[in-house]
């Protein structure tokens, strides 16, 4: 089903046939089919009550750094595991989480980062896994920022995101189109997997944004009203500055006619 894609804080990571494009040995696609599915990827940091003791007491925040979908949504019947590559500081900077499990890592530290996150699919997908890269953030940011601080407010940190299954297998195809649950994924009896099942098969945005999920059918299209406004702007600046560029011109023609003409007294 070929869709636009999203404008809210992301961007679309395409799988499937194209030039150069690596892919796994797989069964022949469905010709003509793409099939998109979103998640949400970022952080949440937290300042700690109390600096920790030894060796790690000039630990400052705690932080999580999660791969989701989007209001909750299940994504464990496409995504079977993500490895999240922390700085090499860390023990085991190298955490690899697979379903039913929560996509997520929980650590303490005191410095920014650049975090590495590796999605790998289903073996029904047939595809090679696909890296995203998330700068983690301890400190608020934006205009709100300093107020932020002493609120202590939690840093959060995300991006909406989208892949692309371009012609996917027959199979896999099947899966990602059946409404009906997943079968032997995001089920069990711990409280992670029934986290991973809060939310059911969709690719849809809800209608309205919560706290918890800022994405949603009347963000996006607050944000493509935004856009229509900035282009408008943009526009109005290029007319005004071609005007000047135009005058200018005039005004150089002027001179260059003019030059070594010495005007009668």
């Amino acid at each position: 089903m070929p869709r636009t894609p999203r404008t809210i804080d992301g961007k679309r990571v395409n799988i499937g046939p194209g030039p150069g494009r690596p892919r796994a040995d797989r069964e022949d696609g469905v010709q003509g089919k793409s099939v998109f599915r979103p998640f949400v990827y970022g952080s949440i940091a937290k300042p700690l009550e109390r600096r920790l003791s030894h060796p790690c007491e000039e630990h400052t925040h705690r932080w999580t750094v999660f791969v989701r979908g989007v209001n909750g949504a299940d994504i464990t019947y496409w995504v079977k595991k993500v490895q999240f590559k922390l700085h090499e500081t860390y023990t085991n900077s190298l955490r690899t989480i697979e379903a039913p499990n929560p996509f997520e890592v929980t650590e303490t530290g005191w410095g920014e980062f650049e975090i590495t996150i590796k999605l790998f699919f289903t073996p029904e997908a047939g595809e090679k896994s696909q890296s995203i890269y998330h700068q983690l953030k301890l400190h608020p940011y934006g205009e709100d920022r300093e107020a932020a601080k002493e609120r202590k407010d939690p840093v959060i940190s995300q991006l909406y995101d989208e892949v692309v299954f371009n012609e996917p297998s027959e199979t896999f195809y099947d899966i990602l189109t059946n409404e009906a649950p997943p079968t032997g994924r995001g089920k069990g009896n711990s409280k992670g997997a029934k986290q991973r099942i809060t939310g059911s098969r969709t690719a849809e945005l809800p209608i309205q944004s919560t706290p918890e999920n800022p994405y949603s059918a009347r963000a996006e299209v607050h944000e493509l009203d935004r856009l229509k406004e900035a282009k408008k702007e943009v526009d109005s600046l290029i007319v005004e500055e071609r005007a000047k560029l135009e005058e200018r011109d005039q005004e150089l023609r002027e001179l260059r006619e003019n030059e070594g003409v010495v005007k009668a007294k």
